[in-house]
């Protein structure tokens, strides 16, 4: 009975021994996540609520959306336009680098997508701050080729260009996590349906996306939200009216110092990255409850 009661002991302090090394090996990142992001996220909503008697009110977000609805509803008209567009892009890409019958097609465009997964949103502006201008590169690749009249050059710095560089930034992130569910399904099913007769973007449609949607709507999520919080592109894109929330945020907080309402258009921000988080989990729910 005594040896049992020591087992039990020694057993307890490892256990314990156990979580405490598990708590310091976390405790640095919970404290980094504490202080850069609860903190501020925690401060901002209480910022967002308060007058600047100390009292409740949502006198800032009123005065938000009277000023801004116009640039809400376009920074979800680019966002979602965008995320459609990515996932066109990246089921392209991807079905081609697993479905594709072309080695050398396969190596070269698995080689190149994956460039702009390295360049910071603030680079992809730039670059496409002249790569979209009127005398810029595109145009110039247009006229040279005879595509276009030198009178009919247009420039994109505008939503089209947003759009432009965040589906050029974004595409090789998605791209890449859905080639690697793709490349991980077994291959009979594949096979077998090539074998008898089916296109390969039937295979893809039928076969292939089923089984690896939940790795691009993860993806997409992310992508969803990663593109509500940048700031430089549609700075350098597109500055005017109508611009996306992120340029507001900066421009309130800038030029009147008004933390308030900069606080209240973050929070209308969190909501709209809210709903994308809120699809992902109830796509999540419904896939463990069918299992």
């Amino acid at each position: 009975m005594a040896t049992l009661a020591d087992d039990t002991v020694v057993e307890m302090r490892r256990s314990g021994d156990s979580r405490f090394v598990a708590f310091a090996l976390l405790a640095p990142a919970l404290l980094v996540v504490g202080l850069f992001f609860v903190v501020p996220l925690v401060l901002s909503a209480v910022g967002a609520f308060r007058s600047t008697e100390g009292a409740f009110t949502l006198a800032h977000f009123a005065k938000a959306l009277d000023l801004y609805t116009r640039d809400l509803l376009f920074t979800i008209e680019i966002v979602v336009l965008s995320t459609l567009l990515i996932a066109a892009v990246a089921i392209a890409i991807a079905g081609y680098l697993t479905l594709g019958e072309h080695p050398r097609a396969v190596a070269i465009l698995r080689w190149l997508y994956r460039w702009p997964l390295f360049i910071p949103f603030v680079v992809a502006g730039q670059i496409m701050r002249t790569f979209l201008a009127k005398n810029g590169m595109l145009n110039h690749v247009l006229i040279g080729s005879g595509l276009i009249a030198p009178i009919s050059a247009q420039s994109m710095l505008d939503w089209r260009g947003i759009v432009v560089a965040f589906v050029w930034k974004q595409a090789p992130f998605v791209t890449l996590l859905l080639a690697g569910a793709m490349a991980a399904l077994e291959r009979q099913h594949i096979e077998a349906a090539r074998n008898l007769g089916a296109p390969r973007w039937r295979v893809l449609v039928d076969i292939v996306l089923p089984q690896v949607r939940g790795t691009l709507l993860v993806g997409l999520v992310l992508s969803f939200v990663a593109m509500l919080s940048v700031l430089s592109v549609p700075l350098m894109i597109n500055p005017n009216s109508p611009t996306m929330i992120t340029v507001d945020v900066a421009y309130r907080i800038n030029t009147f110092a008004d933390y308030a309402v900069a606080n209240a258009l973050c929070l209308l921000s969190l909501l709209l990255a809210a709903f994308g988080a809120a699809f992902y989990l109830r796509h999540a729910v419904r896939k463990v409850e069918d299992a």
